[in-house]
This record gives C-alpha cells, structure tokens and sequence, in this order.
C-alpha cells in the first residue's frame, strides 16, 4: 500500500488497496457505525424530516463508553447544565453525520469491488474519491483514530512503549493497524493540499 495519490488528469484521490487491506478497512468503519448507532441516541429514520428537525430530545449526559466520551466530548466542562443541553440539540445529528462518512467507506470500498465475504487473495482494490468523499474519509479516518487509540489506551509520548511490545502481542498488532490508518490519513491530506 503506497497510500492515496491525487491523480493529476481527473483531480481524484487514488489509492490501491490489497483485498486485505480493504476488508480491514470495512471492518473498522463497520464496527464504528455499529458503536455509533447502538445507543438511544440515535435518531428515529422512520420519523417525518420535520418532524426529526425540530426534535431536540437527544441525549443530555456524557456517554458511558470511554470511546462515544472521546468523540462527542463536552461543550462545556465547567457548567454542567449547558453542557447537558448543548449534547440534547447536538449528539444525536453528529453521531448519525459520523455513521453516515463511515457508512460511505463502507460504500465506496464496495463499490470498487470489495466482495461482501473476502475469499480470494491477490484482490486488488483500485479506489478513486472525489474531492468531497476523500474529505468524508478524511473525517472517519479521524473517527476511527480516536476509536483505536482510545481502546489501546494510546497517549502523547508513548511511542516508546508500543515499540517495545512483542510483534506477536494483539495490543501491538492493534496499534499497527492505529499506525497505518494514521499513514491513510496523513497521505490522504498531502493529497488533497497538492
């Protein structure tokens, strides 16, 4: 994986992913979207879209999921009532904005030729974004960062550390993954400022 590209004649971001390295993708955006949509406050499809708009009983206190914490932080730290009402007018659209990019990985992984059960190896799976769904991947690959990163218990400086872990143990195995998502990212911002 040489990371995304932008191609000079159609203004598209490329990369090329193994069969691999999209199935893991998929699962990671998956399991975001399932975390995401798995708590009350997500938002009712079946409602009228009026309906939905004008509807602000969204949640008002902090997830319990050290994860759903780090992604819908606190407004307000100090005060804890606008904190409360600032979450019920905003978590439930955030949290179905952020399913919704990670649902479009999903999607345009599928779309490239990512099959629903990976069975072949040598796969190659060529994607092409434009610019505003590289963005949409931009943001869910910040999504799944925080997700990795919160799990492992990741911190500024501790490099060191997960350096130091056995190649075999699943805690520095997850960090790779962690690592290389933030390589995805890294190139997909280089390609996108050119």
């Amino acid at each position: 994986m040489s990371g995304f590209q932008r191609h000079r004649r159609s203004g598209r971001t490329i990369a090329t992913f193994t069969g691999f390295e999209a199935d893991l993708l998929r699962s990671l955006a998956g399991q975001l979207v399932e975390l995401l949509r798995n708590e009350a406050a997500v938002p009712d499809d079946a409602r009228d879209p009026f309906e939905a708009l004008m509807d602000f009983s969204g949640p008002t206190s902090e997830p319990e999921d050290p994860v759903l914490a780090r992604l819908f932080p606190s407004a307000y730290r100090d005060d804890d009532e606008a904190a409360s009402e600032f979450r019920r007018f905003t978590e439930g659209s955030l949290r179905d904005g952020k399913a919704q990019a990670a649902c479009l990985v999903i999607d345009t992984l599928e779309e490239a030729g990512l099959p629903p059960q990976l069975e072949e190896d040598g796969l190659m799976i060529d994607v092409e974004l434009e610019p505003d769904v590289a963005r949409t991947w931009m943001r869910s690959f910040t999504d799944v960062r925080l997700a990795l990163a919160t799990r492992l218990g990741v911190e500024d400086g501790d490099e060191e550390y997960w350096f130091a872990l056995p190649d075999d143990d699943p805690r520095a195995q997850a960090h790779d993954i962690y690592d290389w998502v933030g390589y995805l990212q890294e190139t997909l911002v280089e390609s996108l400022s050119r």
